[in-house]
């Protein structure tokens, strides 16, 4: 994200001497992507932030993941993972439940009440997405609202903790890589250009730094392992929210889903059209209520497609999805169409939609370029007559 922000005190030149009131130097830590080739902030602390006194091994939630074999699409009911009582003891950290993954990005979904562990995700960039309700975000940049609708884009290796406002629940995609805006909406310098869907205005960053003052703090850090996802439990000697000042164009943001501007078309648009952010292999994007296609002869829902080189997923988040109506989908669901299977309309839709002038729905969609495996979430909520719905029937008796 090239888009430049300051917070807080920090020297007038970098990588130069900044002391506090009784002279006592800050310590100046460049948090840097691509191996100090890209975005960049530079973060200043009142203690060194390397000083840890103890590391024991975080044991992570179940990562297994399954093929999608025999190839199938589904419906997976993510409501259903979280009945009240055991929401009320989760957290958006460690309360997640794996829906699906594969080498680029692992899809998770959690409701939850509690206040989180502090953690770190250094694996990759993570966008959260609050499905509802309402949290805090606090982040060594300082703290964020999020609240239903939001986009929360967690840069890699962010230390951050979630203190919800009651219950909420996200749906959480945890990349292997960077996340950010589409290349084809930047200009050369990283402006998001006239044509994008949205600009700078719409993303909302920290508004002041925090400052804790605590010794022997653990912090949760999920990072590589030889072979696999592992996690490390750090004590660190001091409160890791002690930066009194930074500057740069790396940092945590919200973006509301209700400030993406959709692009619309006499005829059908195909899905780039609703693209938000892109990550190694995979994009996010927006479907938002708006004005459909105009041609005299359109046909509002999508045509049927084989998108050869991707799995489509669709959470369902708000509205009445128009091309699913009649398959048991809701807000909640979320639809699998593997690359490999024909997907489109259920049967009547595709009639249904001639006239129609807008569209009342909401979801945000993950298309990925190499195939998704199920998570044990995915098994523990799967409709599983959605794959004969087109047909209406499922496999003939012999």
């Amino acid at each position: 994200m090239a888009y430049y922000r300051r917070l807080g005190a920090i020297p007038p030149k970098r990588h130069t001497q900044h002391r506090n009131a009784d002279g006592q130097l800050y310590y100046e830590e460049l948090m840097g992507e691509e191996g100090f080739s890209s975005d960049s902030s530079l973060l200043y602390h009142r203690y060194i932030p390397s000083a840890i006194v103890d590391a024991t091994i975080w044991d992570l939630p179940d990562l297994t993941t399954t093929p999608n074999h025999p190839l199938k699409p589904r419906h997976l009911k993510l409501h259903n993972l979280f009945p009240d009582d055991l929401a009320a003891d989760a957290d958006v950290v460690t309360g997640r439940r794996l829906i699906l993954g594969n080498a680029d990005i692992r899809i998770s979904y959690v409701v939850a009440a509690k206040e989180s562990p502090l953690y770190r995700n250094s694996i990759g960039d993570e966008i959260v997405y609050i499905e509802s309700g309402s949290a805090t975000v606090e982040t060594v940049f300082g703290s964020l609202n999020a609240t239903e609708g939001d986009h929360v884009l967690i840069p890699r290796s962010t230390t951050h903790r979630w203190s919800p406002q009651g219950s909420v629940r996200a749906y959480v995609m945890e990349a292997n890589s960077h996340i950010a805006p589409p290349k084809r909406y930047l200009s050369k310098y990283g402006q998001l250009l006239e044509h994008a869907p949205y600009c700078e205005r719409d993303l909302h960053g920290p508004t002041e730094t925090i400052v804790r003052e605590q010794a022997d703090v653990e912090v949760l850090v999920k990072h590589r392992g030889s072979t696999a996802i592992v996690g490390t439990r750090f004590v660190y000697a001091n409160h890791p929210f002690d930066v009194i000042g930074w500057d740069g164009c790396l940092y945590p943001f919200t973006f509301n889903i209700s400030d993406f501007e959709p692009i619309t078309g006499r005829v059908h648009q195909p899905p780039p059209a609703h693209q938000a952010f892109e990550g190694d292999n995979f994009v996010i994007c927006n479907f938002v209520p708006r004005k459909v296609d105009y041609h005299p002869l359109s046909i509002p829902v999508p045509y049927y497609h084989s998108n050869v080189d991707s799995d489509e997923i669709m959470f369902y988040v708000g509205g009445d999805y128009e091309a699913r109506k009649g398959s048991g989908i809701g807000q909640g669901s979320v639809s699998i169409h593997p690359g490999g299977h024909s997907h489109g309309p259920q049967p009547g839709a595709y009639e249904r939609s001639i006239g129609v002038e807008f569209f009342d729905e909401l979801a945000v969609m993950v298309d990925t370029f190499r195939p998704l495996e199920l998570g044990e979430g995915a098994a523990a909520c799967e409709d599983t007559n959605y794959a004969w719905s087109w047909a209406g029937h499922g496999p003939s008796a012999t």
